[in-house]
């Protein structure tokens, strides 16, 4: 791909005058007589035609006074304006964008921290601590070079031609912040870009130094790579590099296919990134994109080899939902409803495969309805997801299959109004109704109510129906 035609300086003073914004941050550099400069993820998503919302602004001088008076420019008040001085950074909010400014610094770092020692720098001090060449080249703010494009490391041609490179010496770069190593897989996979080998085989010397780094930075990247166009991509580069095996070991245990006495298996690692490249062709939701990683996370461990049969791996769906939270807990991922989701995705996957069978009856429909609940769509997408076969015939009758089974859902539905399924008995009812506490009978008539309106014997639209059923129930638990 060529952006040649994007980095001319006819290019960008239409584009500065264009966005409001800009033109702002133009008028700040001439007012203050600060050298100023755009620079990073907005330049190169400019220069390859992708929108951006986030601006950077590289001041050579006091970056925080820049933001001021940015926003004084800006018709906005100077509290306006948030200033984080341990950073020695600040932001600022414009129309849609957000604007971040830096003064130009340089750096250095001991080998057992990725807090650097930083003080004031030029321009080339700050460019050459910038992670890639694709992220270093800056357009001129200034009243005299505005809108000139400046790029010292070749950075344009490495966005052409899709290479991923550091400016200085790679191995020293991810030495210094190994965050960066993570952020080299993340763009190549965003981008689809290539790992310049020199680059790579620094990322695989140096994969150890990951764990200075917080599990939240290394999440926040992981998550990154999920959400990006084919994230089977960024997951090989990962388990190439050996950074797989330090952050996300469960995942690379699921590697290896066995044969024994001419019965073999599928190798799980690489069908689990086809479900996700599957699941990320129809859908950006993050954490359908986890429970595609993790509906077979538990195979390893379910594993077992049948003479007649050959292998199975029979549970790894509950054991594998039952990993879930402790997945969730160590990527620091939020444990509440969006987990929940996982673990409902992750337990239920196999769940619709049987039931294209014709003498499938509407209850099997029906629990399947209730127990997906709101995850229903999503369980259907991630089924479908599941089909890797690479013969032709069989993927197209087992999307037949889900297409039948979507069908039998529809029906079944349309007649129950069954996705927000709750008894019109409630465990209170019992309690009040046959005048006693909280206990285990309450539960065991509740799961009768349960049963009896999924297998269509009461009406759930009828109070006075299950009303009766349950005294009937209470009798004979209380008998017993």
């Amino acid at each position: 791909m060529q952006f040649a035609q994007n980095t001319t300086t006819e290019f960008w003073l239409n584009l500065i005058k264009a966005i409001p914004a800009l033109k702002i941050l133009a008028q700040t550099a001439s007012v203050t007589q600060i050298p100023s400069y755009l620079v990073g993820g907005f330049v190169r998503d400019k220069i390859m035609g992708i929108e951006c919302k986030d601006i950077d602004v590289l001041c050579v001088g006091d970056g925080t006074e820049f933001a001021k008076q940015a926003a004084t420019l800006a018709g906005k008040k100077e509290t306006e304006v948030s200033i984080f001085k341990n950073f020695g950074t600040a932001m600022l909010c414009l129309e849609d964008l957000q604007i971040e400014f830096v003064g130009a610094r340089k750096e250095s770092y001991s080998a057992h921290s990725r807090n650097p020692k930083v003080s004031s720098g030029t321009l080339e001090d700050d460019l050459n601590r910038r992670d890639f060449t694709i992220n270093a080249f800056t357009i001129s703010l200034n009243p005299d070079t505005l809108g000139q494009f400046f790029d010292p490391f070749s950075g344009i041609k490495d966005l052409s031609e899709g290479i991923i490179r550091t400016p200085l010496e790679p191995e020293i770069t991810f030495s210094d912040d190994p965050l960066r190593m993570l952020r080299a897989i993340r763009f190549a996979s965003k981008f689809y870009f290539d790992i310049e080998a020199n680059t790579f085989e620094a990322i695989q010397k140096t994969k150890d130094r990951i764990a200075i780094i917080s599990q939240e930075r290394i999440t926040e990247e992981l998550n990154k790579i999920i959400l990006s166009p084919k994230p089977s991509f960024g997951f090989k580069l990962l388990y190439h590099a050996g950074l797989l095996d330090i952050i996300f070991p469960e995942f690379v245990a699921l590697k290896g296919a066995e044969t024994r006495d001419g019965k073999g298996h599928k190798d799980n690692f690489y069908h689990t990134l086809q479900v996700l490249d599957n699941t990320a062709d129809v859908s950006k939701d993050l954490w359908l994109r986890w429970a595609a990683i993790l509906h077979d996370i538990a195979k390893p461990l379910t594993k077992k080899f049948h003479p007649k049969i050959g292998w199975s791996f029979h549970g790894h769906e509950d054991k594998g939902a039952r990993m879930v939270p402790k997945i969730f807990e160590k990527f620091k991922l939020p444990l509440n409803e969006k987990m929940k989701s996982v673990q409902n995705l992750v337990r239920l996957h196999l769940r619709p495969i049987p039931l294209v069978r014709e003498e499938i009856t509407d209850s099997a429909i029906r629990r399947l309805i209730v127990d997906a609940g709101e995850d229903l769509e999503h369980l259907m997408m991630l089924c479908r997801a599941d089909i890797t076969s690479k013969n032709p015939e069989k993927v197209k009758k087992f999307l037949q299959n889900f297409s039948l089974v979507e069908q039998k859902i529809n029906e079944v539905e349309s007649k129950d109004e069954l996705r927000n399924f709750q008894p019109c008995i409630t465990g209170e009812h019992i309690m009040q109704s046959l005048k006693i506490g909280p206990s285990r009978e309450v539960g065991i008539i509740k799961l009768h109510i349960r049963e009896a309106l999924l297998d269509g014997k009461i009406n759930n639209s009828n109070f006075e129906e299950c009303h009766n059923f349950m005294l009937e129930i209470a009798k004979i638990v209380f008998r017993k």
